[in-house]
């Protein structure tokens, strides 16, 4: 038995000899990765003396070493991220005094209130849903409207057609363009009353009044960085966290007007933290701390926001509460409409099942030549009278 002392400071045996030994201390896939443990031994593999050549051995520690390093090249290539977009947010954020004016009282104002846009953010995740649009198209489309509704004193009549239009910019800008609904069909399901050419002068409107900046830095933006932070620096390395449901509870957030002045970072550390506390991981509170204190997050601000986000979730997870990703497409039409559809309804008429076993096999090729010739051996064919022994008994005519 001979003991060496690697790089690492570890000490490693092995028998000399015995080849056997030395393919258990390595990993198991050593024949498909001796290639890269040579690379790592810092000589070719043929020119290696034996496989019991003790730098085979260390291998191991230098891989782990180098997954290490790749690892931390990782975390810093995303803490970069996560400070640019931290410099970034405050331009995409809505104007906090058009906030407050949307938000005061309905008395005081002529412009819409925070009831009737919390309303249609419901509407648009509901179409969000229904379209099959992706979280971020609706985070973007929020922002949008946001933006759009701080800056210009809007009437409550034109909201329909402004929320449709952040839609459809959003969806343009972020979906695959074949899965993008035409604007004739969007304003169909909506059951807006506005026209094709309304929803383009209303998008040329929003466009410039928003400097084309369409592609904002959310709350999502940081939820996606926030994960892979805590996905990258766990011991295990497995799916703890389920970015599923925080984009569900951060949606659930945006329908309310409040949750549009935090900061983006901030409202996705507060989801971040309440899940972590829900899940009682001492490890992953000390990673989400280090965020805060990368971010320079103050405390105060983030207590305050999360308490905010408790009060929201306990009202959205409530019985009472209508989910807009299960609500249902409801279809307003008029009283006439609605008479025609449901004569025509009952005017449908019912046709018996046909039996199994009637038909005999010599005159299955007679009968399907009949049932080729058209409508009229159909008006002649025994099922048009409903008579005969085509059908059974309880559906003949007595």
């Amino acid at each position: 038995m001979v003991t060496e002392q690697c790089h690492t400071g570890g000490r490693h045996k092995y028998v000399t000899g015995q080849r056997s030994e030395v393919r258990r201390l390595l990993p198991k896939r050593w024949l498909q990765l001796r290639c890269v443990f040579s690379v790592f031994a810092r000589r070719p593999f043929f020119e290696m003396k034996s496989f019991r050549d003790p730098s085979l051995v260390c291998l191991r520690c230098r891989m782990k070493r180098f997954l290490n390093e790749e690892r931390e090249k990782e975390a810093v290539t995303l803490m970069k991220e996560l400070r640019l977009n931290l410099e970034q947010e405050a331009v995409y954020l809505p104007r906090e005094a058009g906030l407050k004016l949307i938000e005061s009282p309905p008395e005081h104002k002529n412009g819409i209130s925070a009831r009737c846009r919390d309303a249609w953010v419901e509407d648009l995740w509901s179409l969000t849903s229904f379209f099959g649009y992706g979280t971020r198209t609706f985070v973007q489309a929020v922002n949008l409207l946001d933006r759009f509704l701080a800056m210009m004193k809007v009437q409550p009549k034109h909201l329909p057609c402004i929320s449709i239009c952040c839609l459809h910019i959003a969806a343009t800008e972020l979906e695959d363009k074949c899965n993008v609904v035409p604007t004739h069909e969007l304003i169909r399901i909506s059951q807006c009353r506005f026209t094709v050419s309304d929803l383009s002068r209303m998008q040329k409107i929003i466009s410039e009044k928003l400097d084309f900046r369409f592609r904002a830095v959310t709350a999502l933006t940081f939820l996606h960085l926030y994960h892979a932070v805590v996905l990258l620096h766990t011991s295990d390395r497995k799916e703890i966290l389920n970015p599923g449901k925080l984009e569900a509870q951060l949606k659930a957030c945006l329908c309310r007007l409040v949750f549009s002045r935090a900061k983006p970072s901030v409202l996705a550390l507060a989801l971040l933290t309440l899940e972590i506390e829900a899940l009682q991981s001492m490890e992953l509170l000390e990673i989400a701390q280090r965020v805060q204190r990368h971010l320079k997050i103050v405390e105060g601000e983030l207590l305050y926001w999360r308490d905010l986000v408790a009060k929201c979730m306990a009202e959205y997870l409530s019985p009472e509460c209508s989910k807009p990703d299960h609500r249902k497409l409801v279809w307003i039409v008029s009283r006439r409409t609605a008479q025609n559809l449901h004569a025509s309804y009952y005017s449908v008429p019912e046709l018996p099942t046909i039996p199994e076993g009637v038909w005999d096999e010599s005159e299955s090729e007679d009968s399907s030549e009949d049932m080729s010739c058209g409508e009229d051996s159909l008006s002649r064919s025994a099922g048009s009278d409903g008579e005969g022994a085509f059908f059974p008994m309880r559906f003949r005519r007595p």
